[in-house]
């Protein structure tokens, strides 16, 4: 097996210990660093991705996956040429304000961040304000939002709303998700789609960006 093969396979099972040796060793082998984030770190993050959406693993076992990925991602990020990994797009995720729940979105993040997503993660009990104040800050291609209690969601519509008010929402596309939250919902409070789990997210920001 290659070495970017065992990288990869690294990613997927969750060591990191192998993924940063594996890492630093292609980098002083002169393996170029682009081939280690996309054919190593990447390419077993999507295995992840995928055996995620189908139920074969599981939130713990994701987090060490992520994890060992970004161990890898850190090592090579300082040797990637300026713009020679573009970002397919600037993400923005927050949990709404009153919910403090943040283990679903973290993964989302991560997940995004695998798809060579930027990222800005807001945190949580984010209000309607604070929203729109990162939005007009940031200037995100996609703003997605997390609610994990049926009393919170109804800041997903406020948030959406403010949007509107301050002629924010037209460039932006609106993605929400946590336990509760349904494509009905969505549908109802005019976000732009909806996503049962962290994988389908991913699928869903580069489907609405068009990537």
């Amino acid at each position: 097996m290659a070495d970017l093969e065992r990288l990869a396979d690294a990613v997927i099972k969750g060591d990191q210990e192998t993924a940063v040796d594996l890492t630093k060793k292609a980098v002083d082998e002169g393996v170029k660093p682009l081939n280690i984030v996309n054919q190593g770190l990447i390419a077993g993050m999507n295995v992840v991705g995928k055996r995620f959406k189908a139920g074969d693993m599981f939130v713990p076992e994701v987090l060490m996956s992520a994890k060992a990925m970004k161990s890898g991602m850190e090592i090579v990020q300082p040797l990637l040429v300026e713009g020679e990994m573009e970002a397919a797009g600037k993400v923005m995720l927050g949990t709404v304000a009153g919910d403090l729940h943040d283990i679903g979105k973290n993964l989302v993040g991560m997940m995004m961040e695998s798809g060579g997503l930027e990222l800005i993660n807001l945190g949580t009990d984010i209000k309607p304000e604070e929203f729109a104040e990162a939005v007009r800050k940031h200037n995100p291609n996609v703003l997605g939002m997390s609610a994990l209690l049926t009393t919170t969601m109804l800041a997903m519509k406020d948030t959406i709303e403010v949007l509107e008010e301050e002629g924010l929402r037209d460039n932006l596309k609106i993605i929400v998700g946590g336990a509760p939250v349904t494509q009905d919902f969505a549908d109802e409070i005019g976000a732009d789609g909806w996503a049962p789990d962290a994988a389908s997210a991913k699928d869903l920001v580069f489907e609405l960006i068009g990537k």
